[in-house]
């Protein structure tokens, strides 16, 4: 689990440095990339909040 959060924070970060040499108004590639920025948060909240669930016993 602590792998896949980390992950998924560091593909989110690569994606925030990449953005830096793209035209932000250009096809509305910001409003996707919030989007998706927002829609990680949550299922990385998810993922922590659901942790002692996934975990073996």
């Amino acid at each position: 689990m602590d792998r896949i959060i980390e992950d998924l924070d560091q593909s989110m970060k690569r994606l925030r440095e990449a953005m830096r040499d793209i035209p932000i108004r250009r096809g509305s590639f910001k409003k996707t990339h919030d989007n998706l920025a927002r829609d990680v948060a949550q299922v990385v909240t998810m993922l922590d909040a659901a942790r002692p669930i996934l975990q073996k016993k």
